[in-house]
């Protein structure tokens, strides 16, 4: 669409756009002088749905009036709460029901992952990642490589970017894949790179990946709840993804994890195994032989806090309303493009965006540069952050902002495009 950098413009956006209620059904955090922050920061924790509290306090009282029975009993017993989230997950997650599980956090559903997929033989011994990887995945990966006495010098594969570019280009994702594949045993990679906001198509590197032989696993963190997933029909083997950050189910809050249906019908890949994992209709004959159920909840260990299940309820229970990922998608797009195009017009000379200019190729985020010549990154967030802009700082030189197309306004875009040009010294609003 024809974007306008007036502030009537982005009230009519408002005044137009079918999702604009939503934002009533959270709470926004306020400044000390009581005005509510322009919140940007959904890509690292998600606010907190108003329903959340009443969700988490039906289960507090049920634990207070019936105690363990809670389990097994009333509406939503406990010990089938997870297939409800698992119902409404699959939806967002583009899955099968079967093969989605909520359970753990996200790093320890990656190592379980990789204790089932990643297999190395004297040939295949490799994992691939991108440069600049989330540290927690690379910790992780690097971890496996030597628990299975690789070097990690020789068994770590690195997509980088070209030199003096900050993006992964698909054709050099898919030459490496092409070049290396025969020795992968693993690809690895976000489904939204965290610090450039760049979306690679999973689709494509799940079939390049498998032409070659290779297993192809996403982190999905700053992918789920942000944009269009189709993990089933892409044949992805697994993903994983926290729920805290566009998913607003809370900090720490529990994760989701994806094995796809031919992999998780499997009872014999191996697994580490834990008790809720178990067949539930012999779980509690408290056996010493494991039969995993036939599916994602196969992969389970330990039975999960229902408090975070709850929560993880509430947001869902949204998101339906909403209609789904494809209305906030496109309310997405919109925003975002908003917040492009205000940049351009008015920062142009202060501010590199980093982040795709192609909608299709980035979610909520841009990440920004600040120009040399002008002053620091870090001091203009420190400005912005003062005037009330919640957002955040990426060393060694980025501000990540996410327009989230829940509960953020077009209004809040302009005024925030305002409030980043009065921070460079000697310049006026926008």
């Amino acid at each position: 669409m024809t974007f306008r950098a007036d502030i009537e413009f982005a009230r009519q956006l408002d005044q137009d756009d079918p999702l604009a209620h939503f934002r009533d059904q959270f709470h926004i955090p306020k400044q000390s002088n009581g005005n509510e922050e322009i919140y940007f920061c959904g890509n690292s924790l998600g606010l907190q749905p108003k329903i959340t509290s009443a969700y988490l306090m039906e289960e507090l009282e049920k634990w207070q009036r019936i105690g363990v029975k809670g389990h097994f009993s009333e509406n939503l017993p406990w010990i089938s709460y997870n297939e409800i989230l698992a119902e409404n997950s699959a939806a967002l997650m583009g899955a099968l029901p079967q093969e989605i599980v909520m359970m753990n956090t996200l790093t320890l559903n990656l190592h379980l992952m990789m204790v089932s997929f990643f297999n190395p033989t004297a040939e295949r011994n490799k994992i691939l990642i991108e440069a600049h990887a989330f540290p927690s995945d690379h910790y992780a990966v690097t971890s496996h490589l030597k628990c299975h006495r690789l070097n990690p010098t020789e068994s770590l594969l690195i997509a980088s970017p070209r030199p003096g570019e900050e993006l992964i280009r698909m054709e050099d994702l898919a030459a490496l894949i092409e070049r290396e594949g025969r020795s992968i045993g693993l690809i690895l990679l976000p489904g939204v790179q965290y610090y450039t906001g760049q979306v690679l198509d999973m689709k494509e590197i799940t079939r390049l990946g498998h032409a070659q032989g290779c297993t192809v696993g996403f982190d999905l963190a700053h992918a789920a709840g942000n944009v269009g997933l189709a993990l089933h029909d892409w044949d992805v083997d697994f993903a994983a993804w926290c729920t805290y950050k566009y998913l607003n189910s809370g900090p720490g809050s529990l994760a989701g994890c994806f094995i796809h249906e031919r992999h998780a019908a499997d009872k014999n890949i191996p697994r580490f195994a834990g008790w809720w994992g178990h067949n539930p209709s012999t779980r509690f004959e408290m056996g010493p032989d494991f039969d995993p159920i036939a599916g994602a909840e196969g992969w389970q260990l330990s039975n999960p806090p229902i408090l975070s299940l709850a929560a993880i309820r509430a947001s869902l229970e949204i998101f339906r309303q909403a209609g789904g990922i494809t209305a906030l998608r496109e309310k997405s797009k919109k925003l975002t493009g908003f917040l492009e195009f205000l940049l351009q017009a008015k920062l142009a000379d202060e501010i590199e965006i980093i982040t795709p200019d192609h909608e299709e190729q980035r979610g909520c985020q841009l990440s920004l540069k600040v120009k040399p010549g002008h002053v620091s990154g870090k001091e203009i967030f420190s400005k912005i952050e003062a005037a009330g802009i919640t957002g955040d700082w990426r060393e060694p030189d980025v501000i990540r902002v996410a327009p989230t197309p829940m509960y953020n306004q077009f209004e809040e875009v302009y005024r925030f495009v305002e409030i980043l040009t009065a921070s460079f010294s000697g310049r006026g609003s926008a």
